[in-house]
């Protein structure tokens, strides 16, 4: 009950101190808070496809749920490119084997990394795993000591804003998120679900791809499952919710 009523408390925070920049991680970025989940590219690959609109309607949900700023435009940053490190987040997706990083591509994440950036590796075709095993691969070699870990049922990103049980996508897929933990915090995220497989709509407003095997709920949960994605990304600097009591009794009080 404790656990609940620390994570209800948070989820109060964040909308009571919605539109006001209060989170740690985007500002070692010189950036406004906005929520911008930038596509990864890396060696010659391009991005588009049924899942293209996803990043967009990521940041659409994270500004209808929570009322935090988003940029509702999908943009992709190549992984040797010095804009990569502009913004706290990029998501890295695919459904086939990569080519190796490049000497450049490897410097310039780990400098994202070291500067507190997240990425989040989605594999768009968890069945094959072929994405995956190759995105781990490259990341091992950018992150050498760091390994790759189950994130426990208790970490934070199950609680940031909802309480979820466990990650879903556009599959069931594992239980749990893995992470590579280079500091205290996890900052390269491993989701073997097709996240954006989930959220993606195509030109006439539906559902790109179908959901399975759990449908209209499942695809919630995993909407949920994006919003604490987007809410670690831009608070996984908060150490005590009770820092803000007097603000979110105030903004109460005002009726706001």
């Amino acid at each position: 009950m404790e656990a609940t009523r620390r994570a209800l408390s948070r989820r109060q925070l964040l909308l009571a101190l919605a539109g006001t920049t209060v989170c740690g991680s985007a500002g070692a970025f010189g950036q406004e808070g906005a929520f911008h989940p930038r596509i990864l590219l890396t060696g010659g690959l391009s991005w588009g496809g049924s899942r293209e609109s996803a990043p967009g309607r990521w940041a659409w949900e994270m500004v209808r749920r929570t009322s935090a700023p988003g940029r509702l435009v999908t943009k992709t940053v190549r992984a040797d490119d010095t804009a990569l490190l502009t913004e706290p987040f990029v998501v890295w997706s695919g459904d086939s084997t990569i080519p190796r990083l490049s000497e450049p591509e490897i410097r310039s994440l780990r400098q994202f990394i070291r500067l507190g950036g997240v990425l989040l590796v989605d594999d768009a075709d968890p069945l094959g795993h072929a994405f995956g095993d190759a995105a781990r691969r490259e990341l091992r070699r950018v992150l050498p000591r760091a390994p790759i870990v189950k994130l426990p049922k208790s970490h934070v990103i199950y609680k940031s804003f909802y309480l979820v049980d466990r990650p879903v996508g556009r599959v069931e897929g594992p239980a749990t998120l893995e992470a590579m933990l280079p500091s205290r915090t996890a900052q390269v995220l491993f989701s073997s679900h097709d996240l954006l497989g989930a959220l993606a709509r195509n030109r006439a407003g539906a559902w790109a791809l179908d959901v399975e095997p759990g449908g209209a709920l499942q695809r919630e949960r995993a909407l949920r499952m994006a919003v604490n994605l987007g809410m670690y990304v831009l608070c996984s600097d908060y150490k005590d919710d009770q820092v803000h009591a007097a603000e979110i009794m105030r903004r109460r009080g005002s009726g706001r």
